[in-house]
């Protein structure tokens, strides 16, 4: 086999299966198999669907404009730790973000976003929530299992806790807001019902909805990224959006056209929608600017 093998949408259906719902890799390789004509063929594939956080980093963690270090939050079964990361010439308090990681923990990509969001002026904090259970391990799919094993109402608490700690600093503004992706998309929907006190802003990249019920308690205002292809999270749109709208809340719902779940995320080849990713981040800053400086 030559050249860059074709890469159907079916085989990326059968990927967002397997990661978010069976994580069942022999599974999902033996339809890969199917798809792609040979387990040749499905093992040339099976990378470029899949993440490489080798592959793509925007801000390198010895960038000398930022400054990063690891830090722990008290949360509710006790201290975890997180990646807190600001601009290197920053002198005045700042305003913090919570950054969310997605099903396989904090990785390098998500720290890579966490200096991001520091180079647009914000404090920004990245929680692992595997840190009481030691760490986010290496292997993705003991990442998924490990992630799938958390108790979700827990691990809300604990995502208050991290967003109360990071406003109490002496560094920050007090004010925050929380970005978030897929997993971590749907904890920010979580904080936003959960933190109402200290959560501003919200930006949840196709992320799943909170009970339609729920909406009431939220006060902070929300951007909402989904990717047109992601039918398996944007079941709950609808449902999202009118309990949104008939409870008054400040949001914004964006759907990006043709790209898959997971289009922001430049380390998976095949998913990574460059210009669905951009347009997203600059509506994300924006929003940011507007709502929390």
């Amino acid at each position: 086999m030559t050249g860059t093998p074709k890469i159907t949408q079916a085989m990326i259906d059968a990927y967002d299966e397997y990661t978010h719902l069976t994580l069942d890799r022999r599974g999902f390789m033996a339809k890969l198999t199917k798809l792609a004509g040979s387990g040749a063929a499905a093992a040339a594939i099976a990378p470029l669907i899949g993440a490489n956080a080798a592959s793509a980093t925007m801000v390198a963690s010895d960038d000398p404009r930022v400054r990063g270090e690891e830090a722990s939050w008290p949360a509710t079964m006790g201290d975890m730790s997180g990646y807190l990361v600001r601009p290197a010439d920053a002198a005045d308090k700042l305003p913090g973000v919570i950054v969310i990681h997605e099903n396989r923990g904090l990785n390098e990509h998500i720290r890579d976003v966490a200096r991001r969001v520091a180079l647009e002026g914000f404090m920004a904090f990245a929680p692992d929530f595997l840190s009481l259970n030691g760490g986010t391990p290496a292997d993705e799919d003991r990442a998924r299992a490990m992630i799938g094993d958390l108790e979700p109402s827990e691990t809300a608490e604990n995502a208050v806790a991290a967003t109360n700690w990071l406003a109490a600093r002496e560094d920050c503004t007090g004010v925050t807001g929380a970005v978030g992706f897929c997993w971590g998309g749907g904890f920010v929907n979580q904080l936003a019902v959960r933190a109402p006190a200290s959560l501003k802003a919200a930006v949840a990249y196709y992320g799943v909805q909170p009970d339609p019920a729920a909406v009431p308690a939220i006060k902070a205002a929300l951007m909402l990224h989904y990717a047109g292809l992601d039918q398996r999270v944007n079941a709950g749109v609808d449902a999202y959006r009118k309990a949104l709208e008939d409870n008054g809340k400040d949001f914004t719902i964006h759907v990006y056209d043709g790209v898959n779940h997971a289009f922001n995320n430049d380390t998976a080849a095949a998913r990574y929608d460059k210009a669905a990713a951009d347009m997203a981040w600059e509506r994300t800053i924006d929003f940011f600017n507007r709502n929390l400086k």
